[in-house]
């Protein structure tokens, strides 16, 4: 039989596919593993933004998790939008109940387009019950330091001080995501608890940006499920996002900010047939 590294998103439904459970499980797919998928909210989008959502009850979020590790072996998690307090208590439940393994949390706070999804009242469950349940916490720089509380990083020193603080609070690795930094490369900073590593990557010139938080984040964690070490995971991760948006940017999807072209290396063309 085929052995597939098994990964479960928990996270948000984004019904336009580019980001939340649908991008999470598109990564998976990509990179090789079988992806499955907890919903915590459902959620109105497009590649415009948010424009409303319907959070799914706790007691129905710990059901499916439940179901799903009481029937397949999980090798990794990815977590993204939780909703709300409740969901967060739920999700630490089941996740401490099955022992799961390999943790990525990524702490979805607000949309690009500014809708929060959860806002401040998720900042201390969050940090509290999930932080020491990650492998991996990877926030960008406006969720940084709303976990930390203190203000949003503007350099690689802040960046390094930041993931500092994240760690003392509870997180076992942290990295801290500098695509909004103003100039220069892509630019991500891990710390792992005994030393910094460097991620950078050249920006690429595309608006298809939907969900690339979810798909660097995803594909951490699909690394990790098939047997990577942090750092080559996090390195692959970030190839793999950067290639993505290389190619998803010739996509035409939607009318604003479409995905990044998760499948670039298995279609070999994306054209529309006549």
């Amino acid at each position: 039989m085929t052995r597939l590294a098994k990964i479960l998103s928990i996270a948000g439904s984004d019904p336009s596919g580019g980001a939340g459970v649908q991008g999470d499980i598109k990564t998976f797919s990509a990179l090789g593993c079988y992806g499955m998928g907890a919903v915590t909210a459902l959620t109105a989008q497009n590649t415009f933004g948010v424009q409303a959502i319907h959070v799914v009850p706790a007691d129905f979020v710990t059901a499916q998790i439940d179901s799903i590790f009481s029937d397949i072996a999980v090798d990794a998690v990815k977590i993204g939008m939780i909703g709300a307090p409740e969901n967060v208590a739920a999700i630490a439940t089941s996740l401490r109940r099955f022992t799961a393994q390999n943790v990525v949390l990524d702490p979805v706070m607000v949309a690009s387009g500014g809708h929060s999804l959860g806002g401040g009242q998720l900042v201390a469950p969050i940090r509290e019950k999930l932080f020491p349940l990650a492998r991996l916490v990877t926030p960008n720089l406006m969720e940084s330091a709303l976990f930390a509380g203190d203000r949003m990083p503007e350099n690689p020193g802040d960046m390094r001080a930041i993931a500092l603080k994240l760690h003392k609070l509870g997180a076992p690795a942290v990295l801290v995501k500098g695509g909004h930094l103003p100039d220069g490369a892509a630019y991500d900073l891990l710390y792992d608890g005994a030393e910094f590593t460097e991620f950078t990557a050249p920006r690429i010139a595309t608006r298809n940006t939907h969900g690339t938080g979810c798909v660097l984040s995803s594909a951490i964690a699909a690394r990790l499920g098939q047997g990577a070490d942090l750092k080559q995971a996090i390195a692959d991760a970030k190839a793999f996002l950067s290639a993505a948006l290389a190619a998803g940017a010739a996509l035409e999807v939607g009318a604003c900010h479409g995905p990044p072209h998760h499948f670039f290396a298995l279609w070999k063309s994306a054209a529309t047939p006549a």
